[in-house]
């Protein structure tokens, strides 16, 4: 049997083509890896990205405590340092133990009829010394008629008619007067209690309930009777040195609106506006003429004004810098917490309140602050561009932290603010708490049914406010309104 063994030549092209199909196997299958590694990598961003989203809360970032959830790991760690404060009743802080008085409204005697031993009667007997105890209660609360008669009288010179005057505040036949007005008006702009549980509060207490009606009459009067009062603290605010200026989701109608505060520590405005940008904030009319320092979070639109100064509110820093140390593990943002903290110290440790801090002082501060802020960057350079595949519109999205850096590297002045002009808050807690009072009245009430009665509302709680922070009893701050005489803080 002849074998026709295979040509050196046919050998040769055989393993060439042998070494052309494993070159193009190594390249298909280099192909292949490189495509799973590309699409490991944007996985892990995915996840990197859903794992940072999902580890943020009220006390890591400027997410609302009402965005935590029932779900979340309860909010146990705090901005202040353990120790600082403890619990229970501050140094300083005014008691408000029960003491007896020295006027009582009223007195009961008790008298001894009879020994206790010998049973002899003792009704002539003038005592010898007393044993006081006192009771503090509420006498029971009626409603009180009062009828108004104006009389009628005939002339008889002329035979003309005159009748006596009422007072300017009885204008009905049966009408309620201004205690009910203020009752009314107390519990639900003060107290967030609702319409209908305002009714029951008073069949409860004084036997008669009134409409409901009447309580969103007597709160739209209220809005009316605080006008001028609302202007005063309007015209005070722009001619202040500094203000905070916050804003917040509300919903009225089951639509979004927006509640913006502009507030000092004696002084609060709120409007209620469909839209959060500067057509709000232009509406309000306070940022357009306010010249002096605007306190508020790194929100774009305030930036606009520029016929003030800016001043950001480190407490949200704080808690961005927290998020960056545990979820970036980066020391950097430690750092920068560190030194905004000692900062506010030294700066509240000041010999006097107006006074600064030393030039040197100032220098060491700033030149710590850059010197952090270089660090950062070295350790989250820019996000280079997109290429191929992966290139999207718009420019290139940055990890947190690098964002994070950017603010406080181009904001430096506003960021540290509060270090030169001791003046200038820390933080921007004071707006913050003020918004706080009306995001619970939404929570009591779910939202507002119409734009009025959130403007009303609105109008009345600037008003509460602003007593209170003045030490001015609201009970009868919202009395002197119905009165026609409401507070006006003094300029």
């Amino acid at each position: 049997m002849n074998i026709q063994m295979p040509s050196e030549a046919e050998i040769h092209q055989t393993f060439i083509r042998g070494e052309a199909a494993v070159v193009q196997l190594f390249a298909t299958m280099g192909q292949q890896v490189s495509d799973l590694a590309r699409q490991f990598e944007k996985q892990a961003e995915a996840l990197k990205e859903l794992e940072a989203r999902l580890s943020k809360n009220s006390h890591n970032s400027s997410k609302p405590p009402s965005s935590d959830g029932y779900g979340k790991v309860k909010r146990t760690e705090s901005l202040r340092p353990v120790g600082q404060r403890p619990n229970g009743g501050q140094k300083g802080h005014e008691g408000h133990t029960l003491t007896a008085s020295e006027s009582p409204a009223r007195m009961e005697i008790h008298e001894v009829l009879q020994c206790e031993q010998c049973s002899a009667k003792l009704f002539d007997i003038e005592p010898q010394a007393h044993e006081e105890r006192q009771v503090f209660d509420i006498p029971a609360i009626h409603i009180e008629v009062t009828a108004h008669r104006a009389e009628i009288k005939i002339c008889p010179e002329c035979g003309a008619k005159n009748r006596g005057q009422f007072p300017n505040d009885v204008k009905q036949t049966v009408q309620y007067g201004n205690g009910v007005k203020t009752w009314a008006s107390y519990f639900t702009n003060q107290h967030f209690i609702p319409i209908e549980r305002t009714t029951q509060i008073f069949e409860d207490l004084v036997s008669h309930r009134i409409s409901e009606a009447t309580v969103l009459n007597a709160s739209s009067e209220l809005s009316e009777q605080v006008g001028p009062a609302i202007d005063a603290v309007s015209a005070q605010l722009k001619q202040s040195t500094v203000v905070n200026f916050d804003e917040s989701g509300l919903r009225v109608k089951g639509k979004l609106h927006w509640l913006h505060v502009a507030s000092t520590d004696r002084l609060t405005y709120y409007d209620i506006h469909a839209k959060r940008g500067t057509d709000a904030i232009d509406d309000a009319g306070i940022l357009t003429e306010f010249s002096g320092t605007a306190v508020h979070d790194h929100w774009k639109p305030y930036f606009k004004y520029e016929n003030c100064r800016h001043a950001l509110c480190n407490a949200h820093h704080l808690r961005e810098l927290k998020y960056i140390e545990k979820q970036y593990q980066q020391s950097w943002a430690a750092s920068m917490s560190t030194l905004l903290l000692e900062i506010k110290a030294k700066v509240e440790k000041t010999t006097e309140p107006a006074s600064l801090l030393p030039p040197s002082q100032l220098q060491t501060f700033e030149k710590r602050y850059d010197e952090i802020v270089k660090q950062g960057f070295d350790v989250n350079p820019r996000e280079p561009p997109k290429v191929g595949e992966d290139k999207k519109r718009g420019r290139t999205k940055q990890t947190p932290p690098f964002n994070l850096l950017i603010r406080l590297k181009d904001f430096k002045s506003q960021v540290l603010a509060f270090m030169y002009d001791p003046s200038v808050p820390f933080d921007n807690n004071q707006a913050e708490r003020d918004v706080r009072m009306m995001k619970v009245k939404q929570k009591v009430s779910g939202c507002f049914r119409t734009e009025e009665g959130a403007e009303q509302f609105g109008r009345a709680r600037a008003y509460i406010s602003t007593a209170r922070k003045n030490a001015v009893n609201i009970f009868k701050a919202i009395k002197d309104a119905f009165g026609g005489n409401p507070f006006i803080p003094s300029a």
